[in-house]
């Protein structure tokens, strides 16, 4: 039989050096990844290829017993982490074959409400984020050995990253690494040895077998041509049915498989997997249950083929992370005589290619249906179509059991279209003890009008409330009862035809400007935080801002920054569970909050107050603009007009301002909000940022210069924008300075939904004023030109009979 790693050796030059059965277990093939342009791939693994479920079991659990006999007495007390997603089953399986030991997988699924107990990145893969979420806090705190699973040991960069981060929460002496496969190079060979030296722990590694792949220096891009090219081929062959490479779509041209649906019987409170911890009383409860579970699955199966009577090819197919439950599923059915394979689909995107010398010889992509944290994308099975299979057994977790699952372009309806027979089982999503049931975030086009990979928005829906009053109505009711301005919603302004051409024409006027302060805030953020930043906009009015610095960070860097929207309200604070739901996502220190603009700088210390109650925020907010001196992260320090201020949801995703009401938001909600889907004619969102992405090229050289004097200069805010607020307040009259509101755009926000009482403007100031000036006209409100004002405007608001007064409370302020 030829070896799977022909072609690619072939065409890159890539060799594989090492054991006599190295080939045995490993093929080759490529991936569109700037990092690494091979793929190894396990034939024993159950990951890409499709394997008897007693092989890929049974050399995982080998390893185990070697593990066993190599810590000898010390085995009792290992704790076993295995690595998402590949070798989650594998690290299962290795801590059966250690013996009755707890184990713990990393996971790129994060859940509300569990604390992560370390975290790490993986440098050369796709996706790299991996989380430890143990249920029980103490799992990892021991001092016994800990065994690390992988499938490959290729740099041990991985391996070293989670070791540098556990070891300093909790420190020990042994550590064991076990890989199916050991590729190190000569470099990477003496770095484990150095770096137990280093911390004061021996690290041992038990693999299956040894080799290193031998890459020509120009791989990268060669291997990046290869992939193109043989992309454009996959596509101008997917017409000819016989070319199953790649398939997106149905292949059959025969009436295509209902899936059959069948209770597994799983046993209560068993884990679908290890992702929170699989202790051995876990194992014992399955392994009781396996039995009667494989006989439903083989009820459900058809008994023989129609063709020649013989029994069923049969393949289980798991779900990315969970591979464990559906691997000993499979198992259990094999044992019972079937015959059965074994694999599970994966997130990793590897070119296909219908050559008996590559190892993906076809692949099924369908819509991910798990509800991912990072958003929708892209999933695969491969070595699945075209494999003469008679029946699938798809096994998901109930998270995963979704209307995706089930859609016409679904996995389930992939598989359908090749597979005769299709039986679905549902393993019980696993929830722990004292995990928050905060839903993930809202997306459009089903919330918004933005792309859903623009911004995630940790709101709940209210579209279905009527909050709104006439403006007037509105703010009586609230000094009546000394209502809070964010339990209810102003009537959205509609813009006249004159307001909505003054608009474009602001927008095509400063789509430059505002290029270059989107750049310059983002390089800023990006040179002074390491990782991966996850860009949290202040909703609504920093939402197209965030969506604009995640733009850049895209086009300029190649960066998919994390991009999400939460609630603050003004003498509430921030929406502490939306801040839950990030701690629980991602690493609080990586979290970076965006706001359009500071006025006076109320919501950056409301900001900074609200988070002296959660650990690892930084209460720093990165503005486009801070005409106040608010902040140290900006894009300009100029009070000039930012389009997105002249208009309210029509320009933020057709979302209302946020809303906190004790009768709609309870305890375990997030903050509400509004999906205006009635205003879709008059929706500029996306344009909005289309127009000043597109300039985002002519203002790269200027951001560099910027950014780079920016770094050097002393940014500490000198707060001055508050002081002649202050100022003003006492010269008006007014005593409160929270009825001032400075700069352009606070001044548009209190013609657009308050009931002002006179603008001041900066004598001569000119165009960045054309819209507050047609509003004030249209409103009836004097705009008074004055001199030595820091900002371009101010606006005010009387603090007597006057609707739409609000005090730092956030309450109306009473009439006298």
């Amino acid at each position: 039989m030829e070896w799977t790693g022909t072609w690619v050796a072939e065409r890159l030059g890539v060799e594989l050096v090492g054991d006599g059965e190295l080939r045995d277990l490993l093929g080759l093939a490529l991936r569109r990844n700037p990092k690494r342009a091979h793929l190894l791939v396990s034939n024993v693994l159950g990951k890409h290829v499709p394997q008897r479920p007693s092989v890929v079991y049974g050399h995982g659990h080998a390893l185990g017993v070697r593990a066993a006999e190599l810590l000898g007495p010390a085995a009792a007390d290992a704790v076993v982490v295995g690595y998402a997603e590949t070798a989650t089953g594998l690290g299962h399986s290795v801590a059966d074959g250690l013996g009755d030991v707890p184990y713990l997988h990393s996971t790129r699924r994060p859940v509300p409400g569990v604390v992560p107990a370390g975290g790490f990145e993986e440098s050369h893969s796709h996706a790299t984020s991996h989380l430890l979420l143990p249920e029980d806090p103490k799992l990892l705190a021991g001092p016994g050995p800990l065994v690390l699973v992988d499938d490959e040991f290729s740099t041990g960069n991985t391996v070293l990253n989670t070791i540098r981060d556990l070891h300093a929460r909790h420190p020990r002496d042994r550590y064991v690494v076990v890989a199916l496969v050991d590729m190190r190079s000569a470099a990477d060979l003496g770095r484990l040895a150095a770096f137990g030296e280093e911390i004061g722990a021996r690290i041992d590694l038990v693999t299956g077998a040894r080799g290193t792949v031998r890459l020509p220096d120009d791989v990268l891009a060669k291997g990046q041509t290869l992939v193109g090219q043989q992309e454009a081929a996959n596509a101008n062959a997917s017409a000819n049915p016989a070319t199953p490479a790649e398939t997106a779509g149905p292949a059959s041209s025969g009436a295509q498989s209902r899936p059959v649906r069948v209770d597994l019987g799983w046993p209560a409170g068993v884990p679908d997997g290890g992702r929170h911890g699989f202790t051995p009383a876990h194992r014992a409860l399955l392994e009781a249950a396996l039995p009667d579970m494989a006989a439903r699955l083989s009820a459900a199966l058809p008994p023989v083929t129609a063709t020649d009577g013989r029994p069923p090819r049969v393949l289980v197919l798991g779900n990315e992370e969970l591979m464990y439950a559906p691997l000993r599923l499979a198992h259990a059915l094999e044992q019972t005589g079937a015959d059965v394979s074994y694999s599970t689909t994966t997130r990793s995107p590897v070119l296909a290619v219908d050559d008996p010398g590559y190892a993906i010889r076809t692949r099924l992509v369908f819509p991910a249906h798990d509800a991912p944290a990072d958003g929708p994308g892209d999933r695969y099975a491969y070595n699945v179509a075209g494999a003469g299979f008679d029946a699938v057994v798809a096994v998901v977790d109930s998270t995963a059991d979704t209307p995706e699952l089930h859609a016409s372009d679904g996995l389930l309806a992939r598989l359908g279209a090749h597979i005769p027979h299709v039986v679905l089982a549902v393993v019980p999503s696993y929830t722990p003890r004292g995990a928050s049931m905060l839903p993930e975030p809202l997306r459009g086009p089903a919330f918004s009008s933005y792309a859903p990979e623009e911004v995630g928005w940790l709101l709940q829906d209210l579209s279905d409330v009527e909050l709104e009053a006439p403006t007037e109505e509105r703010e009586e009711a609230i000094q009546s009862g000394g209502a809070h301005y964010a339990e209810s919603l102003p009537v959205e302004y509609q813009p006249s035809e004159q307001y909505q051409q003054l608009f474009h024409a602001a927008l095509d006027a400063s789509a430059a400007r505002l290029a270059r302060a989107v750049g310059t805030v983002t390089e800023t953020v990006l040179a002074e935080r390491s990782g991966r930043p996850v860009l949290v906009s202040l909703a609504r009015a920093g939402t197209p801002v965030g969506a604009l610095m995640r733009r850049w960070a895209q086009h300029r860097h190649g960066l998919d920054l994390p991009h999400y929207a939460v609630s603050i309200v003004r003498g509430r604070g921030i929406d502490a569970n939306a801040l839950r739901w990030l701690a629980a996502h991602h690493d609080p220190a990586d979290v970076v909050f965006v706001d359009g603009w500071t006025g006076k700088g109320a919501i950056t210390r409301e900001l900074a107050e609200a988070l002296k109650d959660f650990e690892g925020f930084d209460p720093e907010i990165a503005v486009l603009a801070d005409p106040g001196s608010c902040v140290r992260t900006y894009g300009t320090r100029e009070d000039f007009l930012i389009p997105s201020a002249c208009l309210n949801s029509t320009v933020s995703g057709l979302i209302s301002r946020t809303v906190l009401r004790a009768d709609l938001v309870g305890p375990d909600d997030f903050h509400g909000g509004k999906f205006y889907r009635e205003l879709a004619e008059a929706d500029v969102s996306n344009d909005f940022l289309d127009t000043v992405s597109a300039r985002f090229d002519e203002v790269a050289d200027a951001v560099d210069t910027e950014v780079k004097e920016l770094l050097a200069a002393d940014r500490t805010p000198t707060w001055e924008g508050w002081a002649a607020v202050e100022r003003i307040s006492e010269e008006y009259g007014i005593h409160d300075v929270n009825l001032v509101k400075p700069g352009v755009g606070e001044t548009t926000r209190v013609l657009l939904r308050r009931v002002p009482w006179k603008i001041l403007a900066q004598r001569g100031a000119g165009a960045d004023l054309d819209h507050v000036r047609l509003l004030a006209e249209q409103r009836g409100v004097p705009v008074e030109e004055v001199d030595g004002l820091p900002y371009t405007c101010v606006g005010l608001i009387h603090p007597h009979f006057t609707r739409g007064a609000t005090g730092a409370d956030g309450k109306a302020v009473v009439s006298q």
